[in-house]
């Protein structure tokens, strides 16, 4: 696991455009998905994002590859809630070549390690409602749904599920 720094931005917008893609694009237009992907995988908004006091990225690195990222987000870095006392999973995404090889469960491990050190009573995330692999893995972990927000990607309007694990 190795900490993003500002100057691992390119090969952060690789890894999230590449994933991303991977993940979502046989379900949404090629319109909506370059949009979002030009928007949310700029130089420019990653470096921003990179550079939040209360965001945090990582690299789960397997034989000199990225083989998945994560993203959290603490205070006022928080997509939503915004409490001091949770802790957002923004991003868990992994290459498809490590899929079922446990990267996930790794970087989901890192995120409660941030949790348990920042003293969070419970972590948080939005999972899309047809995301069935993802809702499935935070299921298997302990999450619970609580709520429902909008996601925008382009212009469709997509349902996220709002899920919570309280810790201990």
């Amino acid at each position: 696991m190795v900490k993003v720094s500002a100057d691992d931005v390119i090969t952060l917008q690789k890894i999230g455009r590449e994933t991303f893609t991977a993940t979502f694009a046989n379900v949404n237009t090629p319109e909506d998905m370059d949009q979002y992907l030009n928007n949310s995988f700029s130089l420019a908004q990653l470096t921003e994002e990179i550079n939040h006091p209360h965001s945090l990225f990582y690299f789960a690195i397997i034989n000199g590859d990225v083989a998945g990222y994560l993203k959290v987000n603490a205070g006022n870095a928080q997509t939503e809630l915004k409490e001091n006392n949770g802790l957002e999973i923004e991003r868990i995404y992994v290459q498809q070549s490590y899929h079922g090889k446990k990267v996930g469960q790794v970087l989901y491990q890192k995120a409660l390690e941030i949790a348990a050190g920042k003293g969070a009573a419970y972590v948080w995330l939005g999972v899309w409602e047809e995301n069935a692999r993802a809702i499935n893995f935070y299921t298997k972990n302990g999450f619970v749904p609580f709520d429902k927000h909008i996601f925008k990607l382009g212009s469709d309007e997509q349902t996220d599920i709002m899920m919570k694990k309280t810790l201990e």
